[in-house]
């Protein structure tokens, strides 16, 4: 296990009646409050009035309309809206898009060229603006770490950035507020949570026993109760472990002393990059090919772990059962599991291809990339 630091700084307010602590945590930062959000469920669900009758002493200026891709656009957007009426915090509520776009924002309200730039290089980022959280959806994390994903549609770009100065100061997180998710949403956001995991589980690193243990047991916890809330969309308890281990997922936890690059997600934003797609389904679709295409006596034994299947001599047929129950599981969750389903076919396959290992370091890797594996994972995905 390499040296690390961790330092999960976030203040996490989980559970049932949580908003009501919203203006005692404003009020550490200021009066003046940029309010973010996305299509307007918060609307619909209440949660918006709810806000709204809890910060009356307060100056909101909103943000709305924050794509399920953030696009860049937006965030130079917010970052006016920020100077223009001296904002002292952000209030963003929703999933990971929401807080990302929140995020870099924050940081573009200090920087004085392009927020792009911020996206391109995280060096640039300096100071941000403080950022506070309130979740309605489980799927990336970004209620309790340093990450951002934008989108610049005009180039087909989608690229990660990130900073420490960026993590949320204060995270709500009440259960409650994923009942009203369309079940698509549910799936592809423990789809997005597992895909995580994944991505720090399959790692070069082989002797983090500790953070292994919590990775099998956090997609354990996806696997149970993905379905329960479902099929319960007011199960509680399934909402809760669901929520939280989203939050665990990508806290820093399970890469802490772990070296390499992940695969599936910098191959996925370049699907979302070119057809603006769902995230979490797209690595739904990638994940099972990829599992299939990086198998060997070198990684057969990481896959025996998770489903509790029988044992079998033949260690790459126990594999294969474990990778077809990972595609059945999703599949059974009703996310469309092939390309094609989507309208996307091989026109654009090479340039993703390219980009992928360019912008996500893919020779480093749990199993070294090139551009033609990734065209090929990506042919095996149609």
């Amino acid at each position: 296990m390499e040296n690390f630091r961790f330092n999960a700084y976030t203040e996490m307010l989980f559970g049932k009646g949580q908003i009501e602590k919203l203006p005692e945590v404003l009020k550490r930062y200021g009066k003046n409050i940029l309010l973010a959000y996305g299509g307007g469920s918060i609307k619909k669900n209440g949660l918006y009035d709810t806000i709204q009758k809890l910060l009356k002493d307060f100056n909101i200026v909103e943000l709305s309309g924050i794509e399920p891709n953030p696009r860049i656009e937006t965030v130079r957007r917010g970052v006016e809206l920020c100077r223009k009426n001296k904002v002292d915090v952000i209030l963003a509520v929703g999933g990971g898009s929401t807080i990302d776009c929140s995020k870099v924002i924050g940081a573009g309200y200090y920087y004085a060229g392009d927020a792009w730039d911020l996206v391109k290089n995280p060096a640039k980022i300096g100071e941000v603006l403080p950022i506070v959280t309130v979740l309605t959806m489980a799927a990336t994390g970004s209620e309790m770490n340093r990450n951002a994903v934008i989108s610049k549609m005009d180039t087909n770009e989608k690229l990660g950035t990130g900073s420490p100065k960026m993590i949320p100061q204060t995270s709500i997180l009440d259960p409650e507020y994923l009942y009203t998710l369309p079940a698509i949403q549910t799936a592809a956001g423990c789809a997005d949570i597992m895909s995580h995991i994944f991505e720090q589980y399959f790692n070069k690193t082989t002797d983090a026993f500790v953070q292994d243990k919590f990775a099998e047991g956090l997609l354990q916890t996806c696997i149970k109760y993905c379905p329960v809330a479902l099929k319960e969309p007011k199960n509680y308890e399934a909402r809760a472990n669901i929520m939280w281990a989203s939050s665990m997922a990508l806290n820093g936890l399970l890469g802490s002393g772990k070296a390499g690059a992940w695969t599936c997600h910098p191959i996925e934003h370049e699907l979302s990059a070119f057809y603006d797609i769902t995230h979490g389904v797209g690595l739904a679709i990638l994940t099972p090919s990829w599992m299939r295409y990086i198998l060997s006596d070198v990684t057969v034994d990481k896959f025996v772990n998770v489903w509790h299947l029988e044992q079998k001599e033949d260690k790459f047929a126990l594999a294969n059962e474990a990778i077809d129950a990972t595609e059945k599981f999703f599949k059974a969750c009703g996310i469309p599991m092939t390309l094609t389903e989507l309208g996307i076919d091989k026109a654009n396959f090479e340039k993703m291809a390219k980009a992928a290992v360019e912008h996500g370091a893919l020779e480093y890797a749990y199993v070294s990339l090139n551009a033609e594996d990734v065209y090929k994972i990506l042919e095996m995905s149609l």
